[in-house]
């Protein structure tokens, strides 16, 4: 008799689990479908501390100068891989340079009254952000979409305003690098970017 209980319970217990898609969960009263329940992820930060004023203010204007950059810098990979996308329908060689000296001269009319009001320091900050957010330096940009010479030319003149188009974007070992990521990660993480890049994209 003992055993033919057993048995039912048994054939029960599997019927039953058998049946059930969405266990149910009891907990501290509660009943719940899932053993947890999901919370949005949180992101703490450390509180910036600076030794000095001055350090306090090396690092708040290099803040203000990245977050203005930032927004082209983002427009300029868009740009980018919507033009590597375009010349890959592309196959007659001479269309693709017509192409892409076309787009050439609709960025410079797009921006160039705004980044001529640029300061060095802010130019500077954005060829790192170039590098940031396409992978290559601005000078391989020029080199690959138009020719050398206009590479070199445009370092020349770059060089002149103590900026460099060959300039990479190191975090890890290169200190003002390290500090422009941490403002970026802060800034996307209080919706700060997100609200800048819009902003940008209705002027442009």
């Amino acid at each position: 008799m003992r055993q033919l209980a057993f048995f039912v319970s048994l054939t029960l217990g599997y019927f039953v689990q058998s049946q059930q898609t969405n266990p149910i969960y009891i907990i501290e009263g509660d009943t719940l479908s899932t053993p947890y329940v999901g919370l949005g992820e949180v992101v703490v930060l450390p509180e910036l501390k600076f030794d000095t004023y001055k350090d306090y203010l090396a690092y708040y204007r290099l803040r203000q100068r990245t977050l203005k950059v930032y927004p082209y810098a983002v427009l300029a990979s868009e740009r980018l891989t919507t033009l590597n996308e375009r010349l890959g329908n592309i196959k007659r060689r001479r269309a693709r340079k017509r192409y892409t000296k076309r787009v050439e001269h609709y960025l410079e009319n797009e921006f160039k009254e705004e980044l001529k009001k640029l300061t060095r320091s802010e130019g500077r900050i954005l060829i790192k952000l170039i590098y940031r957010e396409t992978g290559v330096t601005a000078h391989e940009l020029i080199k690959n979409l138009r020719n050398g010479w206009r590479a070199f030319i445009y370092q020349t003149t770059a060089k002149m305003f103590d900026i460099n188009l060959k300039s990479e974007y190191n975090p890890t070992d290169n200190e003002e690098d390290a500090m422009i990521e941490g403002i970026l990660f802060r800034a996307r993480n209080d919706g700060t970017l997100e609200s800048l890049i819009k902003k940008n994209k209705k002027v442009s």
